[in-house]
């Protein structure tokens, strides 16, 4: 029997100068599965993305490698040179067929249903985040993104891409972009404990609600080890709660221990995995 691969639909522009294309798996001519395939321009690179796999009968048979496979020669056609995958957390089987071709785990996506988080503790201050002090704020948090960023895997130049274009994306107008929290944790003397950076609508759940990620959140050096990151993460579920938004997600670089560990005692779940590999 032969496995192939066959357009489904025609190819799609996606914001920002991407492409994404949907595919079948066929076996002699016969639709079995499918896949999707993505790749979005990060400064001079491109990075691929392959999702929505899936094989609808004759499991444990190699369709899914093969689709996988053709799918990545798809990429390097588009001239892509790294490719990630996204993963359910339930899903064994296709974090088995990733590892098996090569892909490691770079980080993980995160979610909780938001309650009744604690007050802040006396004699701190949750303030926004100036613009006067924003300019010092992103160079810091595009260092620490650069950091994880290499130690998932990337080579410094995937990095450097990446970075630029997730902020340039997201801080399109810097602290006066719609839909965004910038805020800084103080003391009693004004010293900044920490930030926080959250988009409170990053996109809409099955059931129509707003659903808020979290995307930086960051205790300031001389200040780690006395609690001040949990403090910051219920800061940012009241903050949270006081715009109507009662789900909140996150990622987590899966090597960052520390923040996995955080994350778990405060009654945050996994819910999908992205491993990654370059493509050679």
């Amino acid at each position: 029997m032969t496995t192939t691969l066959r357009p489904e639909s025609a190819e799609e522009t996606l914001p920002g100068g991407g492409r994404t294309r949907r595919w079948q798996i066929r076996v002699n001519g016969r639709p079995v599965g499918g896949l999707r395939t993505l790749a979005f321009p990060r400064g001079d690179e491109w990075w691929g993305e392959i999702s929505e796999l899936e094989v609808r009968e004759g499991h444990r048979r190699g369709r899914a490698t093969v689709g996988a496979l053709a799918a990545e020669e798809v990429l390097r056609g588009w001239g892509c040179t790294r490719v990630d995958v996204t993963v359910p957390a339930e899903s064994e089987g296709g974090r088995a067929l990733a590892r098996a071709l090569g892909y490691t785990e770079r980080m993980r996506n995160l979610a909780k249903r938001i309650g009744a988080p604690a007050a802040l503790p006396p004699g701190l201050t949750l303030r926004p985040l100036g613009a006067d002090a924003y300019p010092a704020w992103l160079a810091s948090a595009r260092d620490g993104y650069l950091r994880d960023l290499l130690g998932s895997g990337l080579t410094p130049r995937q990095a450097e891409a990446r970075a630029d274009a997730d902020h340039r994306n997201v801080l399109a107008q810097g602290p006066a972009t719609p839909g965004v929290a910038l805020r800084r944790l103080t003391d009693a003397d004004d010293r900044e404990l920490g930030t926080f950076w959250l988009n409170l609508r990053q996109e809409v759940l099955p059931d129509g609600s707003p659903l808020a990620w979290l995307m930086v959140v960051e205790v300031a050096e001389a200040e780690r080890g006395h609690g001040h990151g949990r403090t910051l993460m219920h800061a940012v579920e009241r903050e949270c709660l006081a715009a109507g938004v009662r789900d909140l997600g996150l990622n987590v670089f899966s090597g960052n221990t520390v923040a996995v560990a955080l994350y778990a005692s405060l009654g945050y779940r996994v819910t999908r995995r992205v491993l990654g590999k370059p493509l050679l």
